[in-house]
């Protein structure tokens, strides 16, 4: 929400006003120098929206005011040279609303557009998001990473890495929009305070690595060739892709890190299709590709890769991942009831790759049961199984 400064007014007096905390809004204005505010600049207070009221009979507003909840000076706030003493019935004023609900729905066929919308709702309403491309994809959609903290220790969510495990994308997005409602109404979840959460960890999310594969398995083949006939063809010409998990070009790209890649190339498919080809080399594809230049820059001290499905934590990779690595999955396995394993029996993995180069926590947690993709039916339970984690992985 756009405020409009007058003279005197301060960031700290904006925090009291509205209730937000004060690194929150430094946070959503990052180019104004709080030192020297000059009026009529704006300023966005993250946690509101500013709507239209109309003035009716009796309206004062004192009463406006009062029925929402809020200081009467934050309706002076939001409409510069505003008059109180001339209120007409039928007038419009612009008027402070607090968000408190989501404003993802995650319970719906999510695919690529949703997640970009959805994106830049929460953007627009807690500015101090930050949401950086990391590359495209081979049909050129932009894959986006989400920032949210300022702290010193960087932890790492993704999902979707396999299209039809696309359910990861909407747990992980109804957290973040559950983390940022905590944060901008100080109200703890499950208990916990997040504010110091915020301070103490920089949490960087790839909500969906394999957007083409996503869009394939939810919405049918792309209308663009080569595209449409050759994934029709990987297909075995059928068109019900819900059992594909590679990106557009048949390639899975959980099987294309260079963590023993050779091994897992034996044994696997030799070209292109709906599951477990590698690729020609490690990271041949754009989307593995963007994911390993994110964690080389980012330096991750933990990251947690989730899928779908059975309700497994997997935390080690030929025995290189640090002890840390046990207690954490432990703790992950005792807020979520899932069952913590250190070997997969398999390799070229992000969190194998990751382990094996930086030696620090890595996770695949796989979410819910059944068969991929899991049903919507499932979304509540899997969130509130989930919900532990990614708030143990943030202060753990």
């Amino acid at each position: 929400m756009k405020i409009f400064v007058r003279r005197g007014d301060s960031f700290w007096y904006y925090s009291q006003l509205f209730k937000v905390p004060l690194q929150l809004i430094i946070d959503s204005n990052r180019t104004i120098n709080t030192q020297e505010l000059q009026v009529g600049q704006t300023v966005q207070i993250p946690g509101f929206v500013a709507t239209n009221y109309h003035i009716q009979a009796g309206d004062s507003l004192w009463s406006i005011a009062l029925s929402r909840n809020l200081p009467l000076d934050a309706l002076f706030l939001v409409t510069p040279n505003f008059d109180p003493n001339r209120l007409q019935i039928g007038q419009t004023i612009r008027v402070p609303k607090r968000i408190t609900s989501r404003l993802v729905n995650g319970k719906q066929n999510y695919d690529y557009s949703i997640m970009m919308k959805d994106i830049r709702r929460l953007l627009s309403v807690y500015p101090f998001l930050q949401t950086p491309p990391i590359g495209n994809s081979v049909l050129g959609k932009e894959i986006p990473e989400v920032l949210i903290g300022t702290g010193a220790k960087r932890v790492h969510y993704n999902g979707s890495f396999h299209a039809n495990e696309w359910i990861t994308t909407p747990i992980i997005m109804t957290f973040l929009n559950d983390y940022l409602l905590s944060l901008t109404n100080q109200q703890p979840i499950r208990g916990l305070f997040t504010a110091p959460l915020y301070q103490q960890t920089k949490l960087s999310i790839v909500p969906m690595v394999n957007p083409d594969g996503v869009d394939l398995v939810i919405n049918g083949p792309p209308e663009t060739e080569p595209w449409h006939s050759q994934v029709i063809e990987w297909n075995k010409g059928n068109l019900d892709f819900s059992g594909w998990k590679a990106n557009i070009r048949g390639v899975d790209l959980n099987d294309q890190f260079p963590a023993k890649w050779e091994l897992e190339s034996a044994r696997n498919p030799k070209e292109p299709g709906p599951r477990d080809y590698g690729g020609e080399k490690p990271l041949s594809e754009p989307e593995a590709i963007a994911m390993a230049d994110l964690t080389r820059r980012m330096d991750f001290a933990r990251v947690l890769a989730f899928h779908t499905q059975g309700k497994v934590i997997y935390w080690g990779f030929e025995n290189l991942e640090p002890p840390e690595n046990e207690i954490l999955a432990k703790e992950f396995a005792r807020v979520s009831g899932y069952v913590p394993a250190q070997a997969t029996g398999s390799y070229a993995g992000y969190k194998d790759w990751f382990i094996q180069d930086w030696r620090r926590p890595g996770f695949t947690i796989e979410l819910g049961s059944g068969t991929n993709p899991l049903p919507l039916t499932q979304f509540d339970e899997i969130y509130e199984e989930a919900l532990g984690i990614f708030l143990s992985a943030l202060y753990s």
